[in-house]
Parts: structure tokens; sequence; C-alpha cells
């Protein structure tokens, strides 16, 4: 069965997966994170990609990103592969895929879930017990621009990240309160079965008016035949 086409819509933001192939390293030293994030800039703004969030660990990449057309993501992750296992593989003395097949991404609501998955992607150190508990202490996401720690000429911030106060002060007070705050384990489980499957991450209303605009399921279907009505079936004897 051929697989459902990536929802991207323009202006919307997206959660991205990217996983090492067979969850290999995809980064071995900080030479290659910091190639990566090269490569990761040329190809966003080469494809006008804004970028709100990410974190680079060992075997994956996370984004939180923003196209502004229906191809700008597909073509930066296309330039972005290239360019970047092109350095890896050239450095590393290697060939081949690097990557687990096509990149994952799932369409978000931002009014709704948007700071939630900003955390659940700078909170992904904190889960690995290799890393720091201390957001603030890990180079390599995002966390420490919207700290106020240091600034990221990558990224772009998003009205939700704004609208946490009206100062900046405000707003990196209350990101770092957030993030020391473990996600509620129901709230982790749906950001991470969203991003793996693919399905977006709306709230019912909005995905009812969206799968009737596109004309397309915005989640998955039940497993199994429907049921038939009771009036078809026969009656069985006790």
């Amino acid at each position: 069965m051929a697989r459902l086409a990536r929802l991207i819509v323009p202006g919307a933001a997206h959660h991205v997966l990217q996983r090492g192939n067979n969850r290999q390293a995809v980064f071995h030293d900080d030479t290659d994170r910091r190639a990566y994030l090269d490569a990761l800039r040329e190809a966003t703004r080469l494809h006008e990609v804004r970028v709100h969030g990410y974190v680079l660990m060992d075997e994956h990449v996370h984004l939180l990103v923003t196209p502004t057309a229906e191809d700008s993501l597909a073509r930066a992750m296309q330039t972005l592969g290239r360019r970047y296992v092109a350095r890896f593989n050239q450095r590393h003395g290697r060939s081949g895929t690097l990557w687990e097949g096509r990149y994952r991404t799932a369409l978000i609501d931002a009014p709704t879930y948007l700071l939630a998955t900003l955390r659940y992607i700078e909170q992904q150190p904190q889960r690995d017990p290799r890393c720091t508990d201390d957001p603030t202490l890990f180079a390599w996401s995002s966390a420490r621009h919207h700290l106020g720690l240091s600034r990221d000429p990558l990224l772009s911030e998003h009205p939700a990240y704004w609208a946490q106060g009206n100062t900046p002060f405000e707003r990196e007070a209350a990101h770092r309160a957030a993030l020391l705050q473990p996600l509620a384990p129901t709230l982790l489980a749906l950001l991470r079965r969203h991003v793996h499957s693919g399905w977006p991450l709306l709230p019912p209303d909005a995905a009812k008016a969206l799968a009737e605009l596109t004309g397309r399921p915005l989640e998955p279907r039940q497993a199994g035949r429907p049921a038939r009505p009771a009036s078809s079936m026969r009656s069985v004897p006790d």
C-alpha cells in the first residue's frame, strides 16, 4: 500500500524528525554538528523555511519549522541532505545513505501545541542519560537562544514564543520555567506519537475542517472491517 503523501500547509508550523539509518550516529563530534547547522541554515534560507527550534542528538535531529510554500520544506530537506551527507561521508571516509528513509513530519496547531512541541524538542537532552539535565548546558539546541544566553542567527522566533511575555526578560523567564518542568506523560506520548506517525496534531474541530478542505484523512482508520449495521446482521442462536 502506498504511503500517504506528507501534509504540508504553508505558513503553519511543522515538527520534523530525522533519524540515523539503523539508529547509527549522524554526528561524531562538534565539527559534524557545526556542518549540519551550516547546511540547515543555507537550505532553509534558500527555500524560505523559518526555523523556530531544533536539537541535535547523536542519532537523530528534531526541527520545528514553518515553510512558506507547499514545496519549501521538501526542497529544504533535500538540499540539507545532499550537502550534509556529502560532507559527512567525505570527512569520515564512508559512502551510502546516512538517514533512515525519508524524514518524518507532522503539522501542528500552533496555538494549542507549539510551545509544548518546542519544550519536547529542547528537553531531548534531559531525557537522554548520556546528556545533561540542565538545558542551559547543552550547546546543540535552540534552548540557549530562547533563554537569552546566546543569539542564534538560524532561528526565527515564533509568535507563540513572543506571547509568553512583553519583554525579553519575561519571555526568557517563562521559557526557563517551562523547560525545567517535564512534560506530562500523556502529552509527551501524544507529541511522540504524532511526529513518528506523521499524522497532524490538531484540535478535533481544526482537523475536521482541514480534512474537508483537503479531501484526505487526517487520522488513522481503525484496523479491521467496519461493523455492519445491526439491522443487516443475522441473529445467532444462543
